[in-house]
């Protein structure tokens, strides 16, 4: 299987929008599946149709003319199947559409294009930076919500936010890459394609002297994937332990148990976890 390595473009610091650290964990929501992010990975059931195995395919900067080909492809193979949607029958939401799209313009998120051009897999990625300590707390994303059920989502992630810093663990570090939604056809599963996103992202990082790779995942299964890929836990809450006026508010299916965050170090020790 041949994978071609496209270049990609360099980080600018006057143009590249950082996010806040203490509002970061909100933007994680998604690997979830964050891949299901955060797929953090996508783990439905696959579709009867057959792909070529063999097929080569290149793995590229995700561009501002992609935005539209990305989003449709989270919605066919992330959206309806990330557990939490799931459990809240979530449907349609354009303020899930628009969260899980927003840090693109950071320049740091890849795609996977087979030879017809068609995107058969995406790392999107955002940008946490250490914010001052005499920076006032953020509003909390729930609050300005909407949409009652994504709101409910928001929630858990602000609660996760309060009780966990990822700059906490890692004292040395001031900026560190966020991976968000990883995503992959169903047909092309099997060929490499998320490791090969992964990759990628590292070579971004070593360009950057960024040291720190971080996922939040939803999902069991994009838990499994992150760590195949070298992630180790470092935070750990389980949905039956999230509660709201004494009610569990989250019950998704098994094996869908707990939101877990994973990190990745390059070049650098790994640390002690904060569990």
């Amino acid at each position: 299987m041949e994978v071609q390595n496209m270049r990609e473009q360099p980080l600018l610091q006057s143009k590249c929008h950082i996010l806040d650290s203490r509002c970061a964990l909100n933007d994680l929501y998604p690997i979830a599946r964050l891949t299901h992010k955060l797929e953090v990975l996508n783990m439905s059931s696959s579709s009867s149709s057959t792909v070529d195995r063999d097929a080569a395919y290149t793995i590229e900067l995700v561009k501002a003319e992609d935005f539209e080909d990305v989003l449709c492809m989270l919605k066919t193979f992330f959206f309806k199947d990330e557990p939490l949607n799931t459990f809240l029958n979530l449907g349609e939401c354009k303020e899930l559409e628009k969260y899980s799209m927003k840090s693109l313009k950071d320049n740091c998120s890849y795609k996977a294009v087979n030879k017809n051009g068609e995107i058969i897999g995406v790392f999107i990625n955002g940008l946490l930076r250490r914010c001052a300590s005499t920076a006032p707390p953020p509003e909390k994303a729930a609050n300005s919500c909407e949409h009652q059920k994504f709101q409910k989502i928001l929630g858990l992630m602000d609660h996760v936010e309060e009780n966990f810093n990822i700059f906490d663990l890692y004292p040395n570090e001031n900026l560190i890459l966020d991976g968000k939604i990883l995503s992959v056809n169903s047909n092309y599963r099997g060929m490499g394609i998320a490791g090969k996103l992964t990759e990628r992202a590292y070579e971004y990082m070593r360009a950057n002297q960024i040291s720190v790779y971080h996922v939040m995942c939803t999902s069991h299964f994009s838990a499994i994937v992150m760590e195949k890929q070298g992630f180790h836990e470092v935070f750990n809450l389980k949905y039956a332990d999230y509660k709201k006026d004494n009610e569990v508010v989250f019950k998704p299916a098994s094996p869908h148990v707990a939101v877990r965050i994973l990190c990745k170090e390059l070049d650098k020790d790994t640390p002690k976890s904060l569990l």
